[in-house]
């Protein structure tokens, strides 16, 4: 009796995450709609920061496609906070093989929080130019109209912040393909069902985050997002609550993932679902519901394997696949997620564990360090932490420049 009702339970919690790959289904052609309205011609003159640590796969490439823009008038700053950066000689190479495109390396020494990139962009800011900004990771490769379609936006005079989708490129391993796999068909799933629900997006991605100089100061700057994990997500939600639109546009960008073995994509996972659930507390406690097709896989061991739990397997996986299909072919033109199909109940399953384990304590490795995440800010889990300098000092004397 018990297993029986087990299985039931089962079963309803499944229809929930079939409830919710409708809702995906749907956010995908209110996405497709909106876009299909034709764009202002608008190119303002914008800095674009990078941020560097190291290297990324496809780095330098990815440096280029920003190089080669089909726009009037734009700078490319990059930032470091060693001297001696492995990143450093790659933008010295870009510099040579493009002397006529506007590009600044900075030295950011300083160290303004724990979140040691948006420490050295609070150090870059000071010589961006233009009055619009745009911050993007290092391994983010752009096709040449991204410039004009992230911007095009910005005419809406309410417009204060631009973001992304993305797509993950993945390497040879069974873990970056897990991470791809699960950006193209259900992270970005959840960004387009939280647009529709929502009425707009109230947040950001860190593939592209395009925005006012003047919305950027209604929140005070950069500086109080030194210590957070999700910047991205802080910064645009700041924005939206200053009374600032948030549009996602409709130019897919590239990131080429690491080769992540099982443990690095696990670790991964863990991040994002610890920092999620410290950002987005109600809505990360209502992601138990998306699961689906592990629940219904769940209801067919409950039941037995009972004719009707194969019933609501069959719809789970019928809709799971609509879903991916959507969102992952037709929204983000990645023509990997049909191949890697396969994959997606074994990324599903790790994900439904993850859920239940991210509550279990609140380390996260990022960039090979780890910290305590709480309240959605990071501190060093030992005590060898460097010592910071607070954003009010005046020590931007310090910080010198390459151009």
């Amino acid at each position: 009796m018990v297993s029986f009702i087990s299985s039931l339970v089962a079963a309803v919690l499944a229809l929930c995450g079939m409830g919710f790959y409708l809702l995906c289904l749907r956010s995908v052609r209110t996405f497709i709609k909106d876009n299909r309205k034709p764009h202002p011609e608008f190119t303002p003159p914008v800095s674009i920061l990078k941020p560097l640590r190291g290297v990324d796969p496809q780095m330098y490439e990815s440096f280029r496609s920003h190089c080669v823009q089909d726009y009037r008038e734009y700078e490319i700053i990059f930032g470091v906070h060693e001297a001696d950066d492995p990143a450093v000689e790659a933008v010295h190479q870009l510099m040579r093989e493009f002397p006529a495109c506007r590009i600044r390396l900075v030295f950011c020494p300083q160290v303004l929080g724990n979140n040691r990139k948006t420490s050295n962009v609070v150090q870059m800011l000071p010589y961006a130019r233009y009055e619009h900004i745009l911050i993007n990771d290092s391994d983010i490769f752009v096709t040449p109209d991204y410039l004009r379609r992230v911007m095009s936006p910005f005419a809406g005079n309410q417009v204060g912040m631009v973001t992304c989708p993305y797509r993950g490129i993945a390497a040879k391993t069974l873990g970056s393909k897990l991470e791809s796999i699960g950006i193209s068909t259900d992270f970005f799933a959840g960004v387009l069902a939280a647009r529709q629900v929502e009425n707009g997006l109230h947040f950001a991605l860190g593939s592209t985050l395009a925005m006012k100089r003047a919305a950027l100061e209604a929140i005070g700057g950069l500086e109080p997002l030194v210590d957070y994990l999700a910047d991205d997500f802080e910064l645009g939600s700041r924005i939206s609550k200053a009374g600032y639109e948030v549009v996602l546009a409709d130019v897919v960008v590239e990131t080429h993932l690491p080769a992540y073995s099982f443990r690095e994509f696990f670790d991964h996972q863990m991040r994002w679902a610890r920092s999620t659930r410290d950002s987005r507390r109600a809505g990360y406690i209502g992601i138990l519901l998306t699961f689906g097709l592990p629940w219904a896989m769940i209801a067919v061991a409950l039941a037995a394997a009972a004719w009707w739990s194969w019933l609501v397997l069959a719809a789970a996986v019928i809709l799971r696949a609509a879903v991916c299909v959507q969102v992952g072919v037709k929204v983000l033109h990645d023509s990997a997620t049909v191949r890697r199909l396969a994959l997606v109940p074994l990324r599903d399953l790790i994900a439904f564990w993850v859920w239940f384990a991210s509550f279990a304590g609140h380390e996260v490795h990022w960039r090979g360090d780890v910290f305590i995440l709480k309240d959605g800010k990071i501190r060093p889990a030992h005590h060898h932490a460097p010592v910071m300098v607070s954003a009010a000092e005046p020590e931007q004397d310090k910080v010198s420049v390459h151009s």
